[in-house]
């Protein structure tokens, strides 16, 4: 659903959302929710998408179709409001630790990793890449609910440690920050990139779903 007065009137309960497996028939819907957090003005207390997914749709739907045919964690949010009415309303991208190194060659590397961090975690872990909720939805617990059933899922693997990343220069992501903050996670390290022509700061994150 494109933004609009009508979808804002809605209020979103918890007890409506459903939290599966992506489909090859969602990509538009991600794709969508994607380009409503992530565009090219940066809003630190509202919570972003690095990358300007409308500057190239054809690009970033291919590219969400192939994660979904490769990752087993690719989840999306549907709030279902009757038999035949659902919407897509939020969605979960994270990599096993063999797919992200795949990917990342040189990222524990180039951690640098908090002294406090016990990195025997490092043995195992999934890291969480993307968190996306329609932008005039958030607040609703949407995002919680999608990490549950993630953790629902890697708790089965015996994997107790959850990564994430949080971009704080050089637009601090305060709603990420937050949303961290309230799902119990530690300060593992930071990490440098150089990225459409700067160099973003990113902390990394820990998560130990034993304890919860």
């Amino acid at each position: 659903m494109i933004p609009g007065s009508a979808g804002k009137e809605k209020i979103i309960f918890r007890s409506y959302i459903k939290v599966r497996r992506v489909k090859a028939e969602d990509i538009d819907s991600v794709f969508q929710i994607a380009a409503s957090v992530g565009t090219g003005e940066k809003d630190s207390s509202q919570g972003f998408l690095v990358d300007n997914y409308a500057s190239d749709p054809a690009y970033y739907k291919e590219k969400f179709l192939q994660l979904s045919q490769r990752l087993e964690h690719f989840y999306v949010a549907e709030n279902v409001t009757g038999k035949s009415r659902k919407q897509i309303v939020g969605f979960l991208i994270a990599y096993t630790k063999q797919q992200w190194l795949e990917d990342n060659p040189t990222w524990l590397e180039d951690v640098h990793w908090h002294p406090s961090f016990d990195q025997d975690r490092l043995n195992d872990f999934v890291v969480v890449d993307k968190t996306a909720i329609q932008s005039y939805l958030t607040g609703h617990g949407i995002g919680s609910e999608l990490y549950k059933r993630l953790i629902a899922d890697i708790r089965a693997k015996d994997i107790e440690t959850i990564l994430a990343e949080t971009i704080i220069s050089p637009t601090p992501n305060f709603a990420s920050l937050a949303f961290r903050k309230k799902q119990h996670y530690l300060l593992a390290g930071v990490r440098y990139e150089d990225y459409i022509g700067e160099t973003f700061t990113d902390l990394i994150y820990y998560k130990d779903i034993s304890q919860f």
